[in-house]
């Protein structure tokens, strides 16, 4: 159910590089909560030097010209425990995939009610309860 956006540098990464962030990408959900390999949304976004800014040293990090934003909507009913295993599952596996820094993933946890998403055919799957992971 969580859908990932990641803000990446433009002609940065090649093809083969982003399917793997992709990938690393489901797999931190796969293995920081849990979640079903299918479970797959991501949408992957390059942008230009004027369109992604990232300060290179707020609260204490020393970004490159790799530095992007992971933007995931994630189910509003998860504990901060759930949210500090993606977390980490993600920087680690990205910095896997990529070569990158860890400093160079920002990730933004947006949480939606459950209820807010729809699988397809305009219906709201989980409008009457939490999915079982």
């Amino acid at each position: 159910m969580p859908v990932f956006n990641a803000h990446i540098p433009a002609n940065r990464f090649s093809s083969e590089q982003k399917r793997a962030l992709a990938d690393a990408l489901n797999q931190s959900l796969v293995q920081g909560l849990g979640i079903p390999e299918g479970d797959r949304f991501i949408i992957i976004s390059e942008h230009g030097d004027s369109e992604l800014s990232l300060d290179p040293t707020f609260m204490g990090m020393e970004r490159s010209s790799d530095a992007m934003i992971i933007t995931v909507l994630l189910g509003a009913h998860r504990p901060l425990e759930d949210k500090r295993a993606v977390s980490a599952a993600i920087n680690r596996l990205v910095v896997e995939a990529l070569g990158v820094s860890p400093d160079d993933i920002f990730i933004a946890l947006i949480p939606v009610p459950n209820e807010n998403f729809s699988f397809g055919r305009g219906e709201l799957q989980l409008s009457e309860g939490s999915p079982r992971w």
